[in-house]
């Protein structure tokens, strides 16, 4: 995915520092890495476990940690909406059942029925009716509390995750053009550290009739590129620090948003058993394994299964040292 590369500070006597670049990001490398703490330990958050990037499922492309979040944001508003399109079609065989109901109750047939069971007989029918008006009532609730509410839930919702894409892809972008900037940098700096060397060595064993003059001046193309290169490193720096503070800040509100959908999303099925259980509490015991599972809804519990099955990587960047 990436490449690997030691950055050595030629013009410093301090220690060299390795780090391994990937796809224009700086991570310390492995064998020198002090030990990083998570920003939200134990709780298995967004903001620690998607800094690297991954090959797609298909293996031909890269994926950012952060684009595998926003995939996951657009999955589940795809779920929100066919879950909805299920309740749609809940309402329809309400509506479809008891339209028949109440056209039975209007049969004529056993009407000449008399007495005590022709009474009988008719209070039946008139059930019937009751009956229908009961499953209208809940067809009714079901569209208003349960359907609707899901369909209208962060109506924008595409746009607001376009946003944000964008918004953390512009930063990558502007740290790739950095991370070029540094790599021309420090081509640049070898080859005037080279010509320095090439052009001090001649003179000493006097090959060629290079003045003082040229030296200093090839001297001080030498530290120009030095300082073009700490400058170039400097920019990569603010760059990264700038994408890793936005990285941070959008991965929880991400995140966020994830606990806010299932909440609403439980808040209203829990509705829809309760308008159930008003419908037809003979049907009570059908309803109660969803009414145990609903209760068993658990964001945190969620995120952690699927922080653990979709994570890219828990080493955050660093600076890049030269």
């Amino acid at each position: 995915v990436g490449a690997f590369h030691c950055f050595l500070p030629a013009l410093s006597d301090r220690p060299f520092a390795c780090f391994l670049q990937i796809n224009c990001v700086t991570f310390p490398h492995p064998d020198t890495m002090q030990e990083q703490q998570l920003l939200k330990p134990t709780e298995w958050s967004y903001c620690d476990y998607f800094w690297a990037d991954k090959k797609d499922p298909q293996g031909n492309n890269t994926v950012s940690g952060f684009e595998i979040l926003l995939q996951k944001q657009l999955k589940g508003k795809q779920m929100q909406k066919e879950m909805a399109e299920f309740v749609r079609e809940r309402i329809k065989i309400e509506e479809e059942y008891a339209k028949n109901l109440s056209k039975l109750s209007q049969n004529s047939l056993a009407a000449q029925e008399e007495g005590t069971l022709g009474e009988a007989w008719a209070q039946l029918k008139k059930s019937l009716a009751d009956e229908a008006e009961v499953h209208l009532k809940f067809s009714s609730k079901l569209q208003s509390e349960v359907e609707k509410p899901l369909l209208n839930f962060r109506e924008n919702f595409k746009k607001d995750m376009k946003k944000y894409d964008h918004h953390i892809a512009d930063l990558r972008k502007q740290l790739a053009s950095r991370y070029t900037a540094v790599e021309k940098a420090r081509k640049a700096l070898t080859e005037r550290q080279k010509d320095l060397e090439m052009k001090t060595q001649q003179l000493e064993i006097k090959l060629t009739n290079k003045t003082e003059e040229e030296i200093k001046k090839a001297r001080r193309k030498s530290t120009q590129a030095g300082d073009d290169l700490m400058r170039c490193v400097d920019l990569y720096n603010q760059a990264q620090s700038k994408w890793f503070e936005e990285m941070v800040t959008s991965t929880l509100e991400l995140e966020r948003l994830e606990v806010e959908r299932v909440e609403m999303i439980r808040q209203h099925l829990c509705q829809y058993t309760q308008l159930r259980h008003e419908t037809d509490m003979f049907n009570q015991s059908t309803i109660e394994p969803v009414d145990q599972l609903l209760q068993k809804v658990e964001p945190a519990k969620d995120r952690e299964l699927w922080v653990q099955e979709h994570k890219t990587g828990d080493i955050r960047p660093v600076d890049m040292e030269i």
